[in-house]
């Protein structure tokens, strides 16, 4: 474990970590918003008389509004650079936090979660493409997976806020308002940052891709700046701008059904009927709802242990490996919580059992799927077609992210509550096998030389 923070020492400076940690605020909204509704949601169909289909529109507009900010992202991206589309998706969050505060019924509130939604999706595109284009290949993977430590840092806030804000009045209001803070921090936290050298290459820019690059680097006696500006700029010159019609040519449709798959894989497995219906899966074993957020909070300090563990293990044991092990994991936890339903005589007497499966799952989410799905969407795709690719998987994590949140409840009526966790068993295993056979390995390499072996692999 101490691989990692080893090469930050060695590689890393002030500005480098300054610069990862105040990207990955963009998981922070992601996180907060998605732990937050889950407690919110005990109160508010209460407070606003929200029955089952509202209170997943609730959740799930968040979601749809994702699938746009997504879609353009990777045009932003571009078009006013990583970093300016960063101060711009916070300050929308900022807006929509304190509009979802101020609510008076539940089409307000599904209206103001629709404008988090795009703040959301584009910073979920953003924060680990900006990361990526920042890092020094040794070190790429645990910087880069930042952005998914914040995103169960504010998981785990948001679960604490819940905890903290239960018994206040207006509690719910409370809960979501607090989210105005991150996003205040990512808009104004961007404009002290530089735009990255690859963006500014694009632009046509560079000498200042140059200089950017030697303060990156300055405390890494070995970079070789000049080295890696020639191969930002080769890559750059061999991948004119593209659009999403040339992902679809022979070269890149491996990779692109790689990225696509790991983003549907990470929703349709489940994860985030576990993060946004925790307090009302753990309620459904018969405790109050006080008790329900209690434990709830011990599954966010689980999702952020394990993605510290990730962290630690990505650059050094490999993406694959962790991926994979996770994944096998993963299927074991939700089987556990298929049969817990299943039994009637283990809903009376191991209420425990319900908590493991829980726990289980989320650990080996958190130190596979969770962080190495936006870390390899960073590092697989060409430089010239990275946005568009990487805009068009979180397009697609998004879509399967709404499409769980929204039949997570009316499913469970109609199949039963384990009928879903064993349908998500299924949809895991089917993507163990596809990881097995089709994910590669991209540690340790710059992300010119995974854009070349990629190409070497589809040739050959």
């Amino acid at each position: 474990m101490t691989g990692f923070v080893g090469e930050i020492r060695r590689t890393g400076n002030g500005l480098l970590i300054r610069v990862c940690v105040i990207a990955a605020i963009g998981g922070l909204l992601f996180g907060y918003d998605t732990g937050v509704i889950s407690g919110a949601l005990l109160f508010i169909r209460d407070d606003l008389g929200a029955n089952d289909f509202q209170q997943e529109a609730i959740v799930a507009a968040v979601l749809l509004g994702a699938i746009f900010g997504a879609a353009g992202a990777g045009y932003l991206a571009d078009r006013i650079s990583r970093r300016w589309t960063k101060v711009l998706s916070g300050t929308i969050y900022l807006v929509g936090a304190l509009g979802c505060a101020i609510s008076v019924n539940a089409e307000m509130l599904i209206g103001f979660r629709l404008l988090l939604g795009l703040a959301v999706g584009t910073a979920s595109f953003v924060s680990p493409l900006y990361i990526a284009e920042m890092a020094p290949p040794k070190v790429r993977g645990g910087l880069v997976s930042f952005n998914q430590l914040a995103i169960t840092s504010g998981i785990l806030i948001a679960y604490g806020t819940n905890f903290a804000f239960q018994n206040v009045s207006g509690n719910w209001r409370w809960m979501l308002g607090v989210a105005a803070v991150p996003g205040a921090m990512l808009a104004v936290g961007m404009l002290s940052v530089p735009q990255t050298p690859r963006w500014l290459v694009s632009a046509g820019e560079r000498d200042r891709a140059r200089s950017v690059l030697r303060r990156l680097r300055s405390g890494d006696q070995g970079a070789d700046v000049d080295t890696e500006l020639r191969n930002i700029v080769e890559a750059n010159r061999k991948e004119q701008r593209s659009s999403v019609r040339d992902l679809l040519k022979p070269r890149l449709r491996p990779v692109l059904l790689v990225g696509v798959v790991l983003a549907l894989a990470q929703q349709f497995v489940g994860v985030n009927t576990v993060i946004y219906y925790a307090p009302t899966i753990l309620s459904d074993t018969g405790l109050s709802n006080s008790g329900a957020l209690a434990r709830t909070v011990l599954v966010g300090v689980t999702n952020v242990v394990f993605t510290i563990i990730a962290v630690l293990l990505l650059d050094r044991v490999g993406r694959r490996k962790l991926l994979i092990g996770g994944t096998v994991g993963m299927i074991v936890g939700l089987l556990t919580l298929a049969v817990y339903f299943t039994s009637a005589a283990l809903q009376d007497r191991a209420g425990y059992l319900a908590v493991a499966g829980l726990l289980v799952f989320i650990a080996s989410f958190a130190i596979g799927l969770g962080p190495v799905f936006w870390l390899m969407i960073s590092e697989i795709f060409p430089i010239g077609v990275r946005s568009v690719a990487m805009s068009v998987c979180t397009i697609a994590n998004w879509a399967a992210n709404f499409v769980v949140a929204q039949t997570f409840l009316s499913l469970g009526n109609l199949i039963t509550r384990q009928g879903v966790f064993y349908l998500y068993a299924v949809l895991a295993v089917l993507s163990l096998v596809f990881f097995i056979r089709r994910v590669p390995e991209t540690r340790g390499r710059s992300l010119e030389e995974v854009q070349q072996e990629l190409a070497r692999a589809q040739q050959g």
